[in-house]
């Protein structure tokens, strides 16, 4: 049985952190709150289409980098609640013990070791 103590702590800073960074490039959804997107640049002046097509390329980037973080913060939602289910340490495909070194290095793995492409 794995000692989810320190695991449950590493990933609740790691939502906060990631909660945090999501919040500088973008908003919740307000259609679903569960979602998240991008917001553009807000500007107090005309822009030329030099200045917009820069502008464009940063919202394009920012959505890029928001769609990874959102996918990493719903890993970790996801682990904290395998935790609370006790499910956690438990490989998604074979059932088996997630090994303690993969665990270290991604407490929200939800695979052994030989089921990581899976």
């Amino acid at each position: 049985m794995i000692d989810t103590t320190k695991y449950r702590g590493r990933l609740k800073e790691e939502k906060v952190r990631l909660g945090k960074e999501m919040e500088t490039i973008g908003r919740r959804n307000p259609s679903n709150p569960g979602d998240w997107e991008a917001v553009p640049q807000e500007t107090e002046q005309e822009a030329d289409p030099n200045d917009r097509a820069d502008q464009m390329e940063e919202y394009s980037e920012n959505n890029a980098i928001l769609t990874d973080l959102e996918i990493r913060y719903n890993e970790v939602k996801d682990a904290l609640l395998r935790i609370e289910n006790n499910t956690y340490g438990t490989c998604k495909v074979c059932g088996m013990e997630i090994e303690a070194d993969r665990l270290e290095a991604d407490p929200s793995a939800d695979t052994c070791k030989e089921h990581l492409s899976a």
